[in-house]
């Protein structure tokens, strides 16, 4: 693919991403449930790479990893967080934020949904993507021991992610027992939710690095690990019962 060809693609990715975004906002304002935006946002990150799959014609061992790993670490992230629980939880903490900023600035409280968090989101997520957009262009080089290395990467970090979610359920089931958070880095080994998932897409990352377009998708991973370097260090104890 051109260059040219190439920002169309990311293009389109970003106006599906935006689209899908705007309209889950409607709906879910309209059903007082933002916290489906949660489960929606690993979904729209699978569905980026399927859009992917569909509009390249790159390596396949590649393309096929790349779609696979995305989906076999979405879907499990989708169920729990649009579970009654884990989405009540969020549709709270979503909602109180968004009041106190239409009534702070005098928005309407879908406008101060949509600017806030299903935009921002859209984008954040095409960004998270890049890793299973970029990689799948180019046809060569094959996939090579890099590659290779990253996909076993992924994989361990979908079995750590696993792991974290387990915690965290009973983390809350049993809250009278939980110690004393950690300050600073050591936070992180209270989340291996958060090590998983930077495992899954550092590994993917890996995988589309082997290509010329494949390696600026590291834009991708590294926001990720800056946010969740932040969201370890700065969460409190009620988000961290809310799930992360």
């Amino acid at each position: 693919m051109t260059l040219a060809e190439i920002a169309a693609l990311l293009g389109l990715n970003l106006a599906v991403s935006l689209v899908v975004m705007l309209g889950l906002s409607v709906w879910a304002v309209r059903s007082n449930r933002i916290g489906v935006i949660d489960g929606v946002w690993p979904l729209l990150l699978a569905g980026l790479a399927a859009v992917t799959f569909a509009a390249t014609e790159g390596d396949p061992v590649r393309k096929g990893l790349l779609l696979w790993l995305v989906t076999l670490w979405a879907l499990p992230q989708a169920w729990r967080r649009l579970s009654p629980a884990e989405r009540r939880a969020a549709d709270a903490r979503y909602a109180g934020v968004a009041t106190a900023l239409a009534s702070r600035r005098r928005w309407r409280p879908a406008l101060a949904s949509l600017l806030l968090f299903f935009l921002p989101q859209g984008a954040l997520a095409w960004l998270t993507a890049l890793p299973v957009q970029l990689g799948q262009i180019d046809f060569l080089p094959p996939v090579g021991w890099i590659g290779w290395t990253g996909a076993v990467l992924a994989v361990l970090g979908i079995g750590l992610e696993g792991l974290g979610s387990l915690k965290l359920a009973t983390h809350r089931k049993a809250p009278a027992m939980e110690a004393p958070s950690p300050a600073g880095p050591r936070r992180w080994l209270l989340r291996p939710d958060y090590l998983g998932d930077l495992a899954v897409w550092w590994g993917l990352c890996l995988i589309a690095s082997e290509t010329g377009p494949g390696r600026w998708s590291v834009l991708g991973p590294l926001f990720l690990t800056f946010a969740m370097a932040h969201w370890a260090t700065t969460e409190n104890p009620r988000r961290e019962r809310d799930g992360g």
